[in-house]
């Protein structure tokens, strides 16, 4: 295992390992207050806009503009959250990043834990830090009991290796191992790349360690914007566990074995360290 990271104290340093990676699609307004949040709590932070059509790829190209630590990377058209995610890896890659934390571009992930979910991070680089959602009394009832269905056969599927909640997109992935698995297969690049990546990132041995943070729902008055589809998402992340269900669990129970053998996951401090 590869030792923690010496990391700054200074809370305004730039991280030359963890960067954090926001995907956004056609999500107005709610992107630049993610922005604004996700910088005020970590440097550097990347937006991949995929093929948006609603104005928002050239107006956070202007915050970069005035911020060297925002980079704006455009895709010509939509490929999806996966395919968005992957394009930030390569790129994120050839500048020498080790870790990246994934983040949605619509508000409903917590910008005060981005310090925390890095430190737990830089504490076990070799692993992968799965944030566990808490949701608020606003959050639609379909969503958060569908979501168990998933949860349990995901479950199945890594041997109770320990991920929990597979479709809560805020973690932070050692870059390489996610990069490789997302390489090799031609899934993963739509709303099946949360439970598919942390599946196959058990099957390559890689550690979970689940982080409870809140999840909140907005309204559509307070800039909320879901493009989940009741009915096609749940086909595709119906058809991804029946792929990975039938090949993955015997073949990769050895690896398995040893995560649900390894340490507990360490402690998470809240000071946001920067390596």
């Amino acid at each position: 295992m590869m030792p923690p990271r010496e990391t700054p104290e200074d809370p305004q340093a730039v991280s030359t390992t963890h960067l954090l990676l926001i995907p956004s699609y056609n999500t107005g307004a709610a992107l630049f207050e993610t922005v604004r949040a996700a910088r005020a709590a970590w440097a550097p932070v990347w937006v991949v806009i995929d093929g948006s059509t609603d104005g928002t790829g050239a107006a956070v190209q202007a915050l970069a503009e005035r911020d060297p630590e925002l980079r704006v990377i455009l895709l010509e058209r939509n490929r999806g959250k996966g395919a968005a995610i992957l394009a930030g890896l390569d790129r994120a890659a050839e500048a020498g990043f080790t870790h990246v934390l994934t983040m949605d571009a619509d508000g409903q992930h917590p910008a005060g834990d981005i310090g925390r979910f890095m430190h737990a991070s830089m504490l076990a680089p070799d692993a992968m830090i799965l944030g566990q959602p808490v949701f608020g009394a606003e959050a639609p009832a379909v969503r958060v009991q569908g979501r168990r269905v998933s949860n349990f056969v995901a479950d199945l599927e890594t041997g109770g290796a320990g991920i929990g909640d597979t479709l809560f997109g805020f973690r932070v992935y050692p870059l390489a191992p996610l990069r490789r698995v997302m390489r090799s297969t031609s899934w993963m690049r739509r709303y099946d790349f949360d439970a598919e990546a942390a599946v196959r990132l058990c099957w390559a041995g890689i550690r979970p360690v689940r982080l409870a943070a809140a999840v909140r729902y907005l309204a559509p008055s307070e800039g909320g914007v879901s493009h989940f589809r009741y009915g096609r998402d749940n086909v595709l992340l119906t058809w991804m566990h029946l792929r990975l269900a039938s090949t993955g669990l015997l073949l990769h129970l050895p690896v398995l074995l040893r995560l649900r053998s390894c340490c507990p996951s360490p402690g998470a401090p809240a000071a946001p360290s920067r390596g």
